[in-house]
Formats: C-alpha cells, sequence, structure tokens
C-alpha cells in the first residue's frame, strides 16, 4: 500500500519557486506528521506529487491513522490509496486490475480512468481500452458505462511505476502550515474561536493559543482540551504553545468600577490589549479572534473599531461575514461542537442595556476608573506551556492509578472522540461504555458510584488529565487503563 498526495490547486497555480518552496514545507510537516504514527514511513516527491509509504511493518490501524492525518493536513487538495507495481505490459496491467477489483465490480457499472506519465509505447486510451475490455469479458461486472458508472477504476501510470487506486480521499486544500507567518489565536474554548483556529491553520498560518482564564481551573481544563484537539488534528507537525492569562480580576475590577452598559466593550478592550503584549512578548504582528459581525453587542462594527484602536497589531477575524448557524455546521464538520456544547458559558461580565454604538470619549472616561495595575498583575501571572506537555506536570504531581487488567467488575470507558472510534477497537471489556471526553464530567457524576471505571483513549494522555480532575472532584473510583 502507497499513499499519493496530491496538492492543493492554490499551491500549484504559485510561481515555480514559491511552489516549491510550498511542496518542501508540506513534504517536511508530513513527515513530522506521520513519524508520530510509523517511524519509518518514508515520504517522497518533490514537485507535483508526494508519496507516502508506510513501513513494512506497519498494521491496518497505523495505515487508516496515516490517511486519517493526512486528509487533516493542509495543503492537500486529495489523497489516493494505491497499490504500486513495476510496469510491465498491457497484459500485465489487466491480469492485476483484475486481481484487485474483480470482487467489487460484481454487479456493477464501470469505466477505466488512466493519467500516465513518461514515455511509453501506448497511450492512455489505448490502456483503458485493453483493462477495460479484459474486466467486462473476464469478471461478473454488468458492464463498461462511460458516463456515471458505479465505479470508476483509476489507474496512474509514471515511467516505469504502475499504481493502481483503491480509494480517493478528500484534503484540505489550502496551504501547508508554515509557508505563512505565525500568529496567536484567542480560543475561549466555544464554537467561534474554535473554527477561526481551523480556518487561520488551513490558510498555512501557524497559531498558538492564548486563553483568557473567566472561571477558574475547570474552564481551563475545558479549553485546553479545545486547543489540543485543534492542533493535534490539523497542525501538529509545528510545535506551538498554550498560553493562559489569570482574568477574574480584571474581570472584577470591570464590575466595580466600570458602567453596565459598557462592561463588554472594556473588557473586550482589556483583552485586546492583554493579546498586544503577549504577541510582543513572541514577535507577532498578528492575532485572531472568533468575532462576526453583530452576533453579540460588543460586535457591531462601531463596537469593533472601538475595541480594535488600543492595538497597533492586525487583528484577523477569519468568521466576520458568518452567520452563527454556518459556524455551528464548521464546527460539527471539525469536531470541535462537541466541546463547544459542554463548556459553560463564561461571559464575564453581562450588561443590562449593552452599547452597541460606544463612543470612544466615553469609553476612555470610563477606563480612567479601572485600576490598570490589575492587568498588569495578570500578564505578570501569564502561564506559557508547550501544547503537547500540557498534562505533563499534574501526571507527575499526582499519582494516577493505572489498570492493565480489567477484572469483570470493571467498566470501561471509552473516552474518544468519536472521529477515533472506528480507527482501533477498545480493550475487550465486558462492560464497555463510549463517553467523548468533553462530555465525562458532566456524565460521570451520574454515573452508578459503586462501580469501577477505567477510562480508555489511544495514547493514555486524555485518559490521564480527566482521572485527575475526576479525583480532584472527589472521585476515587477511576483509573487509567495502560501500565502507567
Amino acid at each position: 500500500m502507497k499513499f499519493i498526495i496530491k496538492l492543493a490547486p492554490e499551491v500549484t497555480i504559485k510561481s515555480k519557486p514559491v511552489r516549491k518552496r510550498f511542496t518542501q514545507q508540506l513534504r517536511q510537516n508530513i513527515r513530522n506528521i506521520l513519524q508520530k504514527i510509523d517511524t519509518n514511513v518514508a515520504v517522497s516527491g518533490v514537485w507535483d506529487n508526494l508519496f507516502v509509504q508506510p513501513s513494512s511493518q506497519a498494521s491496518q490501524y497505523q495505515c487508516d491513522a496515516i490517511a486519517e492525518s493526512l486528509a487533516c493536513t493542509p495543503g492537500i487538495a486529495h489523497i489516493l490509496q494505491v497499490e504500486s507495481f513495476q510496469l510491465q505490459s498491457l497484459e500485465d496491467i489487466f491480469l492485476k486490475a483484475k486481481d484487485l477489483y474483480r470482487e467489487e465490480l460484481k454487479g456493477k457499472t464501470f469505466s477505466v480512468r488512466v493519467k500516465r506519465v513518461g514515455k511509453h509505447d501506448f497511450t492512455s486510451l489505448d490502456v483503458e481500452r485493453y483493462v477495460g475490455g479484459g474486466l467486462n469479458q473476464h469478471t461478473e461486472a454488468k458492464g463498461v458505462k462511460l458516463n456515471d458508472p458505479d465505479i470508476v477504476i483509476k489507474i496512474e501510470i509514471r515511467d516505469q511505476d504502475l499504481f493502481l487506486v483503491t480509494r480517493r480521499i478528500n484534503g484540505l486544500r489550502g496551504f501547508p502550515i508554515g509557508t505563512q507567518e505565525t500568529t496567536l489565536t484567542l480560543l475561549s474554548g466555544g464554537f467561534d474561536s474554535g473554527v477561526a483556529a481551523y480556518q487561520i491553520m488551513k490558510r498555512g498560518i501557524r497559531t498558538h493559543f492564548l486563553f483568557f482564564n473567566l472561571g477558574g481551573s475547570a474552564h481551563e481544563n475545558g479549553v485546553k482540551q479545545v486547543a489540543e484537539y485543534i492542533w493535534r488534528k490539523f497542525g501538529s507537525s509545528h510545535r506551538v504553545l498554550f498560553i493562559a492569562v489569570p482574568f477574574e480580576g480584571v474581570v472584577a475590577e470591570i464590575l466595580t468600577k466600570v458602567d453596565n452598559s459598557h462592561m463588554g466593550v472594556i473588557l473586550k478592550r482589556m483583552m485586546y490589549r492583554a493579546a498586544d503584549q503577549v504577541a510582543e512578548r513572541f514577535n507577532l504582528e498578528s492575532f485572531v479572534t472568533g468575532e462576526a459581525i453583530a452576533q453579540v453587542s460588543s460586535q457591531t462594527m462601531i463596537n469593533l473599531k472601538v475595541i480594535e484602536e488600543v492595538t497597533d497589531k492586525l487583528v484577523f477575524r477569519p468568521l466576520v461575514v458568518s452567520d452563527k448557524q454556518e459556524i455551528i455546521d464548521q464546527a460539527r464538520r471539525i469536531g470541535t461542537a462537541g466541546f463547544a456544547e459542554t463548556m459553560p458559558e463564561y461571559c464575564g461580565v453581562i450588561s443590562r442595556k449593552p452599547t452597541t454604538r460606544a463612543r470612544l470619549e466615553k469609553v476612555l472616561a470610563e477606563e480612567q476608573k479601572f485600576d490598570f495595575a490589575v492587568l498588569d498583575a495578570a500578564l505578570k501571572n501569564t502561564v506559557v506551556r508547550n501544547i503537547d506537555e500540557l498534562y505533563v506536570t499534574n501526571a507527575n504531581d499526582y499519582k494516577v492509578p493505572y489498570r492493565s487488567n480489567l477484572s469483570d467488575d470493571d467498566i470501561l470507558i471509552d473516552i474518544r472522540h468519536p472521529d477515533e472510534i472506528d480507527l482501533k477497537a477498545p480493550p475487550k471489556a465486558i462492560n464497555t461504555l463510549e463517553i467523548p471526553f468533553y462530555r465525562l464530567r458532566q456524565a460521570y457524576p451520574e454515573l452508578d458510584q459503586s462501580k469501577s471505571y477505567v477510562l480508555y483513549c489511544d495514547k493514555g494522555v486524555m485518559s490521564k488529565m480527566q482521572v485527575l480532575y475526576l479525583r480532584e472532584q472527589g472521585f476515587e473510583n477511576v483509573s487509567v487503563y495502560g501500565e502507567g
């Protein structure tokens, strides 16, 4: 088995030096991602196609995980999963196609499509006619149908290499991450900011994650899960940071000092000021928000202009003209909706009659009441972590119980994301529940607490985090599946 990577159209139309640079970056990104799945995977190709060859020891699970990872890597139009052979003759092509497609063709109409690169003593049409005629005569296919057949047999010939396509997988398109500058995404854990981060990454922009903590450890742990999921699924080719700023004091200062109608606008201005300083600390010229025109009172055009007045950084708003349902639908497609649906609403301040047409002079007057030492203190207490090390310290601070052997009384809880369930079967257990990790906190207290529960995920990282959290909440009957 091999995978052929087709570049996104926007990459292929670049000038020769730019296309070469983008292709090299994509090749490196793919290698960085896939080596976490298969340490001996081979990635090659330099121009119009890239090739991924799993190691000979790779399991079917690893091959499926490679395909899934490629489908979520920015810069790829689509992926062809192929069986590869040395090119010999037209008869040999037909025989290999018959062996590979015979069962699939039973009772189906089909056509054969050939792409060919290199010098050969036959044309692409010759191959289509020869293979199509042979399959029509020597299989139980219903017949050849050139327009809208049930099955399209796709064959690629590149010089002396023959590829028979077994599956076509759509990619994200966009640009490879690392081909643009780095930015900073303000992440709240809701629908909007997660989708905004995804859209920025899809355009080839590496992004760190900035979180303003308004709701304590529960809020922070929830947003960490969102950030880690988005990074792992779409951007793990690059290491990024998770930056947490404790904003409870800022909120308290606004609630006690600022006029009620202007609290929302001023809270956003404080967040923008903080984002500006964090961006400056890491030599970044921009940051990203999930704001959309008129979605809430602070996001009217006039209010956004007043809010943005506090920073000289470029502010990206990829969702600015999206409606809420479009954002929710995209969150479901990329897998972040489940987090947002279970994330408590930490809005910080709620104005009874929020202004939708803030005047800068009024806002500046209200900010004269604010003690900016509170904002300075929040920034001083900022915590910066590598996103792939978010849970390392917690796991070392507390003794996490592990269980490698399940008893008949144990209940295994598969906490993987629904997208991961079909990739690999969970350990065998008499009693198994499927509760995605982002719903576990709400569901766990409702379970029979006289039972013993063992959490399972693919690598144990998310199980470890959830066990730590549940034990902090007083639950002692929970452990992690694995050796520890």
